[in-house]
């Protein structure tokens, strides 16, 4: 019965194809106004549907009234319309098929026409790897497992599924409906090891199964590397015949691919979601930032994680005007993603929410767009210690990036401006910083620890973190390794005691500052050991803390876990600008023709916890005070309000004050 249903979708879907004219040249070139390309585009709209093969009203209530209306509301610069989901059907009548049966009207078609006599680029969401209809219809190109059996979901980089049918599909979309681009997903983050039959006879040599067999590290690299052929072929094919259509793999060269961008994609995103999103935003969006290539992240629009077991539950306008800002004051794109009804229509009330947010990127544009940063704080990102010891080919990584969240939370907590600072790029911009903080990474290899040692001989200041770390930075510290690394319950002192259990190597700091201790129990009496030290290195100072204090605070963010990061950094790093505010004020320094800009973001009751899924109010903090030292800022102005601020001098020291920071607010002023 099966065979009988697909071969009868088939001809229904061939015969639609077949009745379905090609767009009149006017809709396939549409004259004016000039649509932006993705590097000049700012603030963008995602819808994705996913079609399959029991959908029966596709595209029925798109109109061109209500794409219209969508349009001017939110007035985004592009738009990602589904075209190929998961499921692996397409959702236009399509000659190479197999499209999805019950397309009623082709969405595309209207939404191509709305969008072009608007000047909005028009991308479609297409589905890479992951193509289950793919795999159904032809096995043999499937994905093998280490149990030989056929993957049901992930197409085999390996075979000839990217030249039989994903670029045919593409082109013929891109030609079809004048597209600019392509979002594709289902791609890094849905690859795995394939044990087919090509890519065991070019390994070579025995195909490991787990990490404790021979091979495995050159096994999942023999794997990433026909990943990025099996992106260069699809990208240049499209180039070779569409020079316009510009191409995104999802996450491909954020930190779920951390690696220097070298394959000719056009543009870099990524859809973050779950809770505490804030919390992957900044770390996505300043490892985003260090990229050299356009970027935007993908906020979902909806709520779909934790104990929540009911679906969607759709986000307020304000809680993703806080999401956006982390994304914008690190000069990134920022788009939204919903999901419409079946058949095309979306809820005024979504309407509603995206002009909103819409119009509050808007107003923080000017100073937001185009920026570069202000180095103060970097956080080292470990690829290696990823490609090393997660035993995947790439992320999402889960806990196992969590000591760099952890550490770029806590410093953001102290009011600092902090950078991630990729490993394969560190050398080229370590200088460029005054302090630096290795988080408690597992392996971030000899090449990391030589470019930080030099760094910290040349005059930098480095705070480096994690058991396993304390071993290549002990005999430049004159520490003494003691015992091995091992689980211990430890706490440290603070307002109140900090926990901080988990993995320690224990020292013996000889003649250097111990500069903070830890406790096995809670009783500070006696039985301290060093949780910190410190030691003059050439020309600056390094800080150990043989501990896991990054993947600790990534699980707790407890307040004195805080204090102790920030009573380690504060005596070795001075601010170009000391801001006054809660904990909870994010503070981001960008430069932008001649003028420092200083973006204060309220993350005050952001969302954490998927029982409490989302926020409808934000409460405003303040006063806030930036202080300048003995540097007096000219011309000194507030975004989004646009009204001038005066400096005032107090005690010596040049101040700016902002009695109430609601969401968002950006300093901008001559310094």
């Amino acid at each position: 019965m099966a065979m009988q249903h697909r071969a009868l979708t088939r001809r229904r879907f061939a015969a639609a194809a077949a009745a379905v004219p090609a767009l009149p040249l006017a809709a396939q070139a549409p004259a004016a106004p000039r649509r932006l390309k993705r590097s000049e585009s700012y603030f963008g709209l995602h819808f994705d549907l996913h079609p399959n093969e029991r959908d029966t009203v596709l595209g029925r209530d798109v109109t061109p009234r209500m794409v219209g209306a969508l349009l001017d509301a939110a007035k985004p610069d592009f738009v990602q319309y589904d075209s190929k989901g998961h499921p692996g059907w397409l959702g236009w009548p399509s000659q190479v098929g197999p499209s999805a049966p019950g397309i009623v009207k082709d969405s595309l078609e209207v939404w191509r026409q709305e969008t072009a006599r608007r000047g909005v680029a028009l991308y479609i969401h297409f589905s890479g790897v992951w193509d289950s209809e793919a795999v159904q219809r032809h096995p043999e190109w499937a994905r093998v497992p280490p149990d030989g059996k056929k993957e049901e979901r992930q197409t085999s980089t390996f075979g000839p599924y990217v030249d039989r049918l994903m670029i045919p599909q593409l082109r013929e979309a891109a030609a079809k409906y004048n597209l600019d681009g392509a979002w594709v997903d289902g791609e890094c983050w849905a690859t795995s090891p394939d044990y087919c039959e090509e890519a065991l006879r070019r390994f070579g040599k025995p195909a490991p199964k787990s990490a404790k067999d021979p091979y495995w590290l050159e096994w999942l690299e023999f794997n990433r590397e026909q990943f990025r052929r099996h992106v260069r072929r699809y990208v240049e094919e499209l180039h070779r015949t569409n020079p316009q259509f510009q191409i995104a793999s999802n996450w491909l060269y954020s930190t779920m691919v951390p690696e220097e961008p070298t394959l000719p994609v056009d543009f870099l995103s990524g859809d973050y979601l779950g809770n505490a999103s804030i919390s992957t935003a900044r770390l996505e969006a300043r490892y985003l930032g260090q990229t050299g290539k356009p970027w935007d992240l993908m906020a979902w629009g909806f709520q779909q994680a934790g104990s929540n077991t009911v679906g969607h539950v759709h986000k307020p306008a304000v809680q993703l005007k806080q999401e956006a800002g982390v994304v914008l004051a690190q000069s990134g794109g920022f788009q939204i993603y919903y999901v419409p009804t079946r058949a095309g229509y979306f809820e005024e009330s979504h309407v509603r929410t995206m002009a909103e947010v819409g119009r509050y990127c808007r107003g923080v544009q000017e100073v937001s767009q185009a920026t570069e940063t202000v180095p103060q704080v970097g956080v080292v990102f470990s690829k290696e210690t990823l490609y090393r010891t997660a035993n995947k080919l790439f992320g999402g990584w889960g806990k196992a990036s969590d000591a760099a969240r952890g550490w770029l939370d806590l410093l953001l907590a102290c009011q600092w401006s902090v950078d991630v600072l990729p490993d394969w790029k560190l050398e080229r911009i370590a200088s460029q910083y005054p302090l630096i903080v290795l988080p408690d990474w597992a392996e971030p290899g000899a090449a990391v620890a030589r470019i930080l040692s030099d760094y910290v001989r040349g005059g930098g200041k480095l705070v480096a973190a994690g058991a396993k770390n304390a071993a290549l930075f002990a005999a430049a510290m004159g520490v003494t390794l003691k015992g091995e690394i091992s689980e211990q319950q430890c706490y440290v002192r603070g307002e109140v005691m900090g926990n901080v259990k988990g993995l320690w190597q224990d020292i013996e700091p000889g003649a250097e500052k111990v500069l903070a201790e830890r406790y096995p129990v809670l009783d500070t009496r006696s039985g301290g050991q060093p949780a910190a030290v410190g030691a003059v290195v050439g020309k600056g100072e390094m800080v150990l803390v043989p501990g896991p204090i990054g993947v600790v605070y990534a699980a707790t963010h407890a307040a004195a876990v805080r204090d102790f990061g920030c009573a380690l950094v504060a005596p070795r790093f001075q601010p170009l600008v000391r801001v006054s505010a809660p904990r909870t004020v994010e503070v981001v320094l960008r430069r932008k023709k001649g003028r420092l800009l200083v973006h204060l973001l309220n993350a005050t009751g952001m969302q954490v916890a998927g029982d409490f899924a989302t926020v409808d109010f934000v409460p405003a903090v303040g006063p806030v005070r930036l202080n300048f030292g003995k540097s007096k800022p000219g011309a000194v102005h507030l975004a989004p309000e646009g009204r001038a601020l005066e400096a005032q001098l107090t005690q010596g020291e040049w101040t700016v004050e902002i009695p109430l920071l609601e969401v968002h607010a950006v300093v901008s002023m001559v310094i």
